[in-house]
């Protein structure tokens, strides 16, 4: 059956997923901060709409989501994927971090997706619906890597939705609302840039993610994505998904 996906984010594993919907005779509202890139994408899919809005503004969320139930008629499943790098901005090791970069992935991964989830589940229980959740995390808020990886602002802001997402599907599971985690490995998107013309993080991929010897595309991780979101990972809740090429399990 036909059903409405709220995605944040317009590249990257946001928008590898939002082609596998459409595809799939799903319908696609995109949430993303660059008006160009949302028009862009959305111009590719059929059944499709978009609002330009920052995820960590939460007046424009609460906007956002009522111009979807109005356009589309209903959400029926959301992925929070919008986020970002704060190397330039300072994130690195604790006692390199900067105050800036540790406020804005703060900003942007935990209250976005807290802002985003609120706003949805808001919806659901007021119409009595159910709904499905998936929130991105990273492998490195459980599996950290300290050679070429050691940002804690990122790791410490993934961790967060994490926990957030389990504690919320304890809580809505009797709504039958499910709210689930996916943490990929390295993909390669555009906010992997950095570590895609890196030569010794590309020779290092060969062994720490070794059934790929190289960065996850993402269109693999939104294949696992779409799964999640759809009725087909039901009863499935409350669960952390890797999706890391072996990252978690080698050394």
């Amino acid at each position: 059956m036909p059903r409405v996906q709220l995605i944040t984010g317009s590249s990257g594993i946001a928008a590898a997923t939002a082609k596998i919907a459409t595809e799939a005779g799903d319908s696609v509202f995109l949430i993303g901060n660059d008006h160009e890139q949302c028009q862009a994408l959305s111009s590719q899919l059929p059944r499709s709409a978009y609002f330009v809005a920052d995820v960590s503004d939460e007046t424009a969320v609460g906007k956002a989501v009522t111009d979807c139930v109005t356009r589309m008629g209903a959400i029926d499943a959301a992925f929070n994927v919008a986020g970002l790098s704060a190397r330039r901005m300072g994130d690195g090791p604790l006692h390199e971090c900067s105050t800036a970069a540790w406020n804005k992935l703060m900003e942007v991964h935990a209250t976005g997706t807290f802002f985003v989830c609120r706003e949805i589940v808001r919806y659901w229980v007021s119409k009595k619906r159910s709904g499905t959740i998936l929130n991105m995390s990273s492998v490195l808020a459980r599996f950290p890597e300290r050679e070429h990886f050691a940002t804690v602002a990122y790791a410490a802001s993934k961790g967060s939705i994490e926990s957030m997402t389990l504690s919320a599907a304890s809580y809505y599971a009797p709504h039958k609302i499910r709210l689930n985690v996916l943490a990929p490995g390295l993909v390669r998107t555009p906010m992997s840039a950095r570590a895609q013309s890196d030569g010794g993080i590309l020779e290092y991929m060969k062994h720490k993610q070794p059934l790929k010897e190289d960065l996850t595309d993402a269109e693999e991780v939104a294949r696992i994505a779409h799964f999640l979101l759809s009725d087909q990972s039901f009863p499935m809740t409350g669960e952390i998904i890797r999706a890391d090429a072996g990252w978690a399990v080698t050394g």
